[in-house]
């Protein structure tokens, strides 16, 4: 079953959230619409900054942890590495 690792971010250099998925679409939306609790609704992180897809939801639990554990200045290498600009990947229905 393939998994997401996916960070959220309230804006360029801002919060960021980081977890993991088996369906990304779904979570998206219910980040985006405050309908998950804690952290992400309370400090506005709703914006798709980066993804990362594995082939094994336990592949994807590894990765998580592994990404949780780095340094906020490494987090930040890694978005700007493949979105610079911090787009919100949702946009236009991409997931």
């Amino acid at each position: 079953m393939t998994a997401y690792d996916y960070i959220l971010a309230s804006g360029r250099n801002g919060t960021l959230y980081l977890g993991v998925t088996t369906n990304l679409g779904r979570r998206l939306y219910e980040h985006q619409n405050g309908l998950l609790g804690g952290f992400s609704k309370r400090y506005g992180v709703t914006r798709l900054v980066y993804v990362e897809e594995h082939p094994r939801v336990d592949d994807a639990i590894m990765r998580e942890k592994q990404l949780k554990g780095w340094r906020r200045a490494w987090k930040i290498e890694l978005i700007e590495a493949s979105n610079p600009e911090w787009s919100d990947l949702s946009e236009g229905g991409v997931f």
